[in-house]
Parts: structure tokens; C-alpha cells; sequence
């Protein structure tokens, strides 16, 4: 079923694509003699807008992340004026889902526009998979301010399986989210037999992978290291295999439905009584806690660290509340602020601007650009992109909710414990 799949996507990738290797082609020798980038260029007419493609998810459970990651977007653009050198921005916005074939079918539908320059997205790293595959194959940069899986990136500083030249994100590699996790629980809350549950995507098998590895090198053992599927609602047999293998400590790095489901369901057994119970990121939203209520008390989170109270946070968060007439729904829009505007940065920094006001966007300068950003000052943080395209620090927080009326602020000031890494753990 995976050969047939693929074997579609690459006929709908192909077809795509052609005109824009043709257009390339065309605009390399014809409108622009200086471009000689393997990859081509984008000619933009001198009232013509910049494209910009926007990958994030727009339905399903994970929405409200999706709308975080719109919106710190749009308070970019905002703060640009919505033009760069002159011209006006305009968005193509699709919705991925939050799964690997909605990625791949939303991508084809920004790269067969050949204006397109570059990408913002996705919200979850399963439609990074397959979206950065073909946005790196026709020869744009995408940035997201939410991806945090270590497959697409690096691993133990080694290129990982789905890392694709052009991809960058300025969120951090979750690798470092399950080395925070385990040493958390060996070492502050003396678990030594730990359960670890994924669901087959490469978002949350990154992180058990990573929880694995950091704790049995403290000296822990992971008595059960399973997955459930996708949609999966009856968790009664996952949840036994736990109590049978004896673990002290559950974690689960799921979203949600799935995690709603094992925290529910486990709290109504009594042999769950004593089992510690830990998430992560994807579970640090309003919509869980609402959802779950009392049944969340007690239990640990492992996450990105919420940006330093500067100013200039302070600044984003009022311009949040004076646009959307509420509080944020989470922390990540503020690097998905920092993504666009690390963005706009490459392009006007790359951009060739003619008398006319045309520009010519060589595509290959531009990814040289984003790769050669050292010390950028994001609102999240400063910014250095590595080879691989991590670009953030690493920075993770054990939180535990004690007073789910309080949402997801008051989780994120329950902080238990903190890892403030460097590039180099990535």
C-alpha cells in the first residue's frame, strides 16, 4: 500500500513540477541572464506580488495549534507591511491535516505554481515528511515554527531519514524533549522501569526513541516500548501491557484523540493508581485540558520552553490580543512569527530588485542565505541555522498541571524542571 502511494505521489509531483523546471528554464535564459542557479529563479514583474505558500492544520484536533502557527504568521506580515522590496505578499494557504498524505497532497498544490517562493508550515512533522520531500525537490526553502521531530532533521548530529536540503524550522529538536523527559523521571522522580507508547508517525517515535536512549544510559529500563494506530479509541489492551510489564512511569507522546483516550482510560483503573503519567507538547493545549479536565491533574509534560518575558515578546503578545481580541491559544505562534520573519529576512537579503522593480529571487542564493543565518534576533530567541536547518536551541521544560481551570498558562508556569541545551546536543 506504501509502493502504491508513493508511486502516485511521484506522478502527481512530476507532472507539477514540469512546468516549473520549464519556467526555470525559460526564465533563466530569456528574462534574466544572471541567473545561472541549477535550481532556477523567480521572476517577479514589477507589480507583481511574492508567493508564499502556507502548510499548516487547519482541522481536526490539533487545529488550534494549526491557528497558532496562522497567526503568528500574520503578525508578521503585519509588522512588514505586508510588502517586501516594494511588492505585496500573497499567501496560498492549505490545510495538511496533520498527516503525512494531507501533506504531500497539500504541497503539490503550492509547488505547481512555479512563482512560488517559499513555504511557511507545516504544524505537524508527519506533513513535513512528505511535504519537504517535494518542496526540496522543486527547488524551494521551507521554515516552520512547529515541527520539532528529530527525523527531520538530525540525530546524535547525524542527518536523519527525512531531512531534505532546503528545510529549516525555528523550533527545536524534540530529540532533546525525550532526553529532558527521562532524565527527569530517573533522576527527580527515581522511576527505574518506564512504558513508552508512540503511534507509528515519526513525531512521536522521535521522541520515545529519544526518551529511550537517555534512560537506559542513566541506568533506567524500558520494561514496554509499543504503539497503537491512528484512530485507535479502545486503549485497553495497551494500557494492560503496561500494568503486566510493571512499569512505574507511562509516556506517551500522542495527540489527540489517541492521548485523550490512554489518560482517560487510565484513570479509571485502579491499577493505574501509582503509574506516573507523562505527554508532551502535542498534548499542551486548551482544547486537551478542556476536554479532560480533573483527569489531567498530577500529570507531567515535557515542552518547549516558553520565550523569556523581554520586551519584545511582551510587545508581540499585545499586538496578539489587540488582533484576535483574545489571549494566545499556546506559545508557538511566537516562532511562527520568528519563521516568517526569518523568512522575509532571507528573501529581501537574497532578492535582486531591477530599475523596473522587478525582482529576480535566485533560489539557490536564497537557501545559502537561510543556511548562513548566524545570530538572527528572534522574538523567541537568537537564531543560528545549522547545516541540517535546526536553527533554535534547545530549550525544554517539565511541567505538571495542578489546576486545569488555570489552561495551558498555568500549566507552562508550573515548571518542574528545565534543560536549556545547545546546538550541539542536536
Amino acid at each position: 500500500m506504501e509502493t502504491t502511494f508513493l508511486s502516485y505521489i511521484t506522478l502527481l509531483f512530476a507532472a507539477a513540477t514540469l512546468p516549473f523546471f520549464l519556467s526555470s528554464c525559460e526564465n533563466k535564459s530569456e528574462k534574466y541572464a544572471g541567473c545561472d542557479s541549477a535550481i532556477g529563479c523567480v521572476e517577479i514583474a514589477p507589480n507583481a506580488p511574492i508567493k508564499i505558500g502556507i502548510l499548516q492544520a487547519l482541522s481536526g484536533d490539533v487545529a488550534d495549534i494549526g491557528l497558532g502557527q496562522i497567526r503568528g504568521i500574520e503578525l508578521a506580515l503585519d509588522t512588514i507591511d505586508n510588502t517586501i522590496l516594494g511588492h505585496d505578499i500573497q499567501l496560498q494557504t492549505e490545510d495538511t491535516g496533520c498527516t503525512k498524505e494531507g501533506g504531500a497532497n497539500a504541497v503539490l498544490k503550492i509547488i505547481a505554481d512555479p512563482e512560488t517562493v517559499a513555504i511557511l508550515g507545516t504544524t505537524c512533522s508527519a506533513a513535513a515528511a512528505s511535504a519537504s520531500h517535494a518542496m526540496s525537490e522543486a527547488g524551494l526553502v521551507m521554515i516552520s515554527g512547529n515541527n520539532s521531530a528529530p527525523f527531520l532533521t538530525t540525530i546524535a548530529g547525524q542527518k536523519a531519514p527525512d531531512s531534505h536540503t532546503g528545510y529549516f524550522r525555528t523550533t527545536a529538536n524534540e530529540e532533546n524533549a525525550g532526553k529532558t523527559a527521562a532524565t527527569y523521571a530517573f533522576s527527580h522522580l527515581n522511576i527505574t522501569k518506564a512504558a513508552i507508547i508512540n503511534d507509528s508517525d515519526i513525531y512521536t517515535k522521535g521522541l520515545t526513541e529519544g526518551f529511550r536512549k537517555a534512560f537506559e544510559n542513566l541506568g533506567g529500563e524500558i520494561v514496554l516500548d509499543t504503539s497503537i494506530s491512528k484512530g485507535e479509541e479502545d486503549m485497553g489492551p495497551v494500557l494492560n501491557a503496561v500494568i503486566l510489564a510493571q512499569a512505574e512511569l507511562l509516556f506517551f507522546p500522542l495527540f489527540q484523540p489517541e492521548g485523550n483516550h490512554i489518560l482517560l482510560q487510565a484513570r479509571k483503573r485502579p491499577d493505574f493508581k501509582e503509574v506516573v503519567l507523562m505527554s508532551d507538547g502535542a498534548l499542551i493545549a486548551n482544547s486537551f485540558i478542556d476536554k479532560v479536565q480533573d483527569a489531567a491533574k498530577g500529570m507531567y509534560f515535557v515542552g518547549p520552553a516558553k520565550p523569556v518575558m523581554t520586551p519584545s515578546v511582551e510587545a508581540l503578545a499585545k499586538k496578539y490580543n489587540a488582533k484576535y481580541h483574545s489571549a494566545p491559544v499556546n506559545s508557538y505562534y511566537t516562532t511562527a512569527y520568528d519563521a516568517a520573519m526569518l523568512l522575509f529576512h532571507a528573501i529581501r537579503k537574497s532578492a535582486v530588485l531591477h530599475p523596473d522593480n522587478s525582482i529576480s529571487i535566485d533560489r539557490q542564493t536564497l537557501r545559502e542565505t537561510l543556511y548562513n543565518t548566524r545570530n538572527h534576533q528572534g522574538v523567541s530567541g537568537l537564531l543560528s541555522c545549522n547545516e541540517f536547518g535546526d536553527c533554535a536551541t534547545p530549550r525544554f521544560n517539565i511541567l505538571q498541571l495542578t489546576t486545569p481551570a488555570l489552561g495551558v498558562e498555568g500549566l507552562q508556569n508550573n515548571i518542574k524542571f528545565s534543560h536549556l541545551g545547545d546546538p550541539a546536543d542536536e
